[in-house]
């Protein structure tokens, strides 16, 4: 049975709306990802948009719980249910049917469609909610609901706004499974496993804490699929059911170990986080080191790790995702669509891990050796900022010795060093501040956008809003604030392209234009006072036409990118304004400079074509049968807009386009980067930026020409580098020259140098004595402002730099350590030297007797 399809089928003929699983990146800023069916909801049951045309709907929407609130990473593989994706089935009531209706869909479903046994099932209700329980009484004897207080049957969407009591729908999977007190509704036992919680959303909280009745009741309610499947199936832990076993038994054949469930945590690890990786990585989150892309690398490496403890010494997760695909592609097609890219980003992901793991862990292990309760933080972060451990992966190795991180020290050398990264988007289309902007939606819909015919519009003013988005009478002289024109012609930030700016002329200066709750707003400094009511001529600046060039420019290039590199390329995040455009797409290394002027030469051979720009409105699924390229994750409506140059670029997008190819001009890509692991960064310009760009270069040009006194630039800079080299040879000759004498001796096939030195660098020392010799334990000592400096190398021997020095570091006074192959230390007393290179020298013969 298709329990997903039968589900969604089965809410459809009770006249609910199929909603599509929303992405998991979400367009709530509060959220990480996507982490409870009611997500895309939550601006309805919020009030902030007004209710749909069909107030049902039902969803099977995909699930992430790994970072913020709501974690589920650590228990992942050591529990029978915890997952860090899962999905999640839901059917919604906003203000329609309420607790009678929610009740009796539910056990219908349960026991006629999914048949399962009565007797295994058990509902939990609020202690305070006599109105379910009489209900459930319809259904289900009375023995077997249960009343539970705040904790287990009341849900709240956050400190204030709606909640309400919930009743929860348990299987009894029977007594062989009791192990403990948590085995009882609401426990995390495997007794009584919670399947379905329905949500009455029936009042409001406020600030004080005091609950008012909501005027229109609602519900929300969530059913994990794995766990049903799991009972459907027979299998009492969601990892025996088939949508996972396919990948437990894949590892378990290319390791050559058997899965066994009491011993099989990391099986079940790699199973999960396989699902999680692919999923993100599929809907366009890449792997970094900051927000969700650094969620992404700690969920990935996690699983990595996990192989490594079975044995795995290579890459081997990128393997799982066309099985993957196997049990999943059918529901979610675009795992199929990239699955080239997703397997290659995982593999170098992987490959880049493996290579440090090793090191990492022995440093893991060298530092075990010195903790009694709590691990070094300072540790921690070198194990994530030079080996690429994620906290959480050194927190789950200290967890299996039953130890604890000294979590400040970390978070405090973490605020030092942390850099973030500029997002890849300059907004995608619709902010959600907080504001006035229910009213406003209720009062005049959303306000439409006449820009793609008009550059100025003979516009009303339906609203005016504060800095803060409060609705305003008017806005006086030298103020700011934001209106809302019933036909606007500036266009709303989006899809990567910048938002308008112009004038409301005689009025105001307009600073910048984006889209709140479906509202276009334009962010404007008064220059006059503005009334509620007034007639304005809005005007466009007439920057807008580059932007345009740019934004056209940017579908080209992604066509051309497509068509050098491969149908693997993606949109990762683009940038649009009056000067530059930035195109971030999915591809596994950098761009040779050929590639880049065969990417170039493409878009302007486009560009001096002359083709001409078509726009068509059409139904979603004409444009996507037409072959029109979409981005995952924009929210698009029954009706979209597809923009198309011949047959060269055609693609779904509501943004502002040139009528001709020839209106771009001249195309230059000015810089190919990387940002992050499997992302590409192409940055070019176009239009009046190019001319500015080639009279800089230009200009460039010519100074050089006078710096090398020749205007053949390139000879003038040969000869430079003639004389560079010359220069250079005369310096090593005269470095060498100075060098003080080091002595060798040999202990078996080991050099051995124990000496001070007065000159030169101390570690460039020991490099060159270590490049010198295939076997090789080398100590110098430097004393600098009346203090000793030391440095060990240790090159193809047994011995461990840091344990030679912090033999040596204390006869002088001081201390130190490093890597096995490198350790630093320092001292303070300078007559004691003698006295070390002798503990030095006996260290070392006998290490190596």
């Amino acid at each position: 049975m298709d329990i997903r399809e039968e589900f969604l089928k089965f809410f459809e003929s009770k006249n609910h709306a199929r909603v599509a699983s929303a992405p998991l990146v979400p367009d709530d800023a509060t959220l990480l990802f996507n982490n409870a069916g009611m997500v895309p909801f939550k601006s309805i049951f919020t009030g902030e948009v007004p209710v749909p045309a069909n107030p049902r709907a039902t969803s099977c929407q995909t699930c992430v719980r790994a970072g913020g609130k709501h974690n589920d990473l650590e228990n992942v593989g050591h529990t029978a249910r915890h997952h860090t994706f899962f999905e999640m089935l839901g059917n919604f009531s906003f203000g329609d049917y309420f607790k009678e209706d929610a009740i009796a869909y539910a056990w219908e479903f349960i026991t006629e469609v999914l048949k399962l046994d009565k007797d295994k099932l058990w509902v939990t209700v609020h202690e305070s909610d006599d109105e379910a329980e009489l209900i459930w009484q319809k259904h289900i004897a009375k023995e077997r609901i249960m009343r539970l207080g705040d904790d287990d049957n009341f849900w709240q969407m956050g400190d204030t706004g709606p909640c309400g009591p919930c009743s929860e729908i348990f299987y009894d999977q029977g007594a062989e499974h009791f192990n403990g007190p948590e085995d009882k509704m609401g426990g995390e036992g495997d007794r009584f496993l919670e399947i379905w919680n329905l949500v009455f959303m029936q009042y409001e909280r406020n600030a004080k804490g005091e609950l008012h009745p909501l005027p229109k009741p609602s519900i929300d309610t969530g059913m994990g699929l794995e766990r049903v499947v799991a009972i459907t199936e027979g299998a009492t832990s969601n990892y025996g059911s088939s949508l996972f076993m396919p990948l437990i038994n894949q590892v378990s054949q290319m390791i050559g170990k058997e899965y066994v469930y009491a011993s099989g945590a990391s099986f079940r690890v790699i199973a999960d986080h396989i699902r999680t990786a692919t999923f993100l990585l599929a809907q366009g989150t890449n792997f970094s080191n900051e927000g969700r892309g650094y969620v992404l690398r700690r969920i990935l490496r996690r699983g990595v790790r996990h192989g490594y403890l079975l044995g795995f010494k290579k890459p081997f997760m990128y393997k799982l995702v066309d099985t993957l695909i196997s049990i999943m592609g059918k529901e979610y097609g675009y795992l199929a669509e990239k699955a080239d890219a997703v397997k290659e980003q995982i593999e170098l992901e992987e490959a880049r891990f493996f290579k440090t793991i090793e090191s990492g862990i022995e440093l893991f292990n060298e530092e075990l050796k010195n903790t009694k309760e709590i691990f070094s933080g300072e540790v921690a972060f070198k194990l994530y900022d030079t080996f690429g451990f994620p906290l959480d992966l050194t927190e789950d190795m200290l967890k299996e010795k039953h130890l604890k991180l000294d979590v400040e020290t970390f978070d405090s050398l973490m605020d030092e060093q942390r850099t973030r990264a500029k997002a890849a988007w300059k907004g995608s289309g619709d902010e959600h501040a907080a504001g006035d902007f229910k009213t406003l939606l209720e009062k005049f819909g959303e306000n439409s956008f006449v820009g793609y015919e008009n550059r100025s519009y003979s516009s009303k003013v339906l609203a005016l809003l504060s800095e803060d988005f409060v609705n305003v009478e008017q806005i006086h002289a030298t103020h700011t604030g934001w209106v809302l024109l019933d036909n606007s012609p500036f266009y709303a930030q989006s899809g990567g392209q910048a938002g308008d700016i112009g004038t409301l002329k005689g009025y105001a200066n307009v600073l910048d234009t984006k889209k709140f709750h479906g509202l276009i707003l334009s962010h404007i400094e008064l220059t006059n006072t503005l009334h509620v009511g007034d007639t304005v001529e809005a005007v466009v600046d007439v920057s807008r036409g580059e932007v345009t060039k740019h934004h056209s420019a940017t579908h080209l290039l992604h066509a051309a990118l497509y068509e050098t590199l491969g149908s693997h390329i993606s949109q990762a995040g683009s940038l649009v304004e009056a000067t530059r455009l930035r195109f971030d797409f999915s591809h596994p290394k950098a761009l040779t400079a050929d590639e880049i002027a065969q990417i170039e030469e493409m878009v302007n051979f486009q560009i001096m074509h002359s083709i001409a720009g078509v726009t068509k409105e059409m139904d979603i699924e004409e444009a996507k049968n037409s072959g029109a390229k979409a981005q995952f994750g924009e929210k698009y409506g029954d009706r979209v807009r597809v923009v198309s140059f011949g047959d060269a670029s055609v693609e779904f997008c509501g943004g502002t386009h040139v009528q001709n190819t020839t209106e771009i001009g001249t195309f230059i890509i000015t810089k190919e980067s990387g940002v992050s692991a499997g992302v590409r960064r192409i940055e070019a310009v176009c239009g009046n930026a190019a001319y500015n760009y080639l009279k800089a270069q230009r200009h460039t040009l010519n100074v050089a020409k006078e710096s090398v006194k020749n205007q053949d630039l390139l000879a003038g800079i040969e000869r430079l580098k003639e004389q560079v080299h010359t220069l250079k040879h005369e310096l090593v000759e005269a470095h060498n020259a100075s060098k003080e004498k080091i002595d060798v001796q040999m202990i078996g096939s080991t050099a051995v140098v124990i000496e001070q030195i007065t000159a030169g660098d101390i570690k460039d020392r020991i490099d060159e004595l270590k490049n010198q010799h295939e076997s090789i334990c080398a100590m110098l000592f430097q004393v600098k402002d009346d203090k000793v400096l030391i440095a060990a190398g240790i090159k193809n021997s047994g011995v461990k730099a840091g344990d030679w020095i912090k033999i040596v570091a204390p006869v002088l006074g001081g201390g130190g350590g490093g890597r096995p192959d490198f350790a630093q230390a320092g001292g303070k007393d300078v007559t004691k030297l003698p006295e070390a290179k002798e503990v030095a020298n006996d260290f070392i013969t006998k290490a190596l007797s």
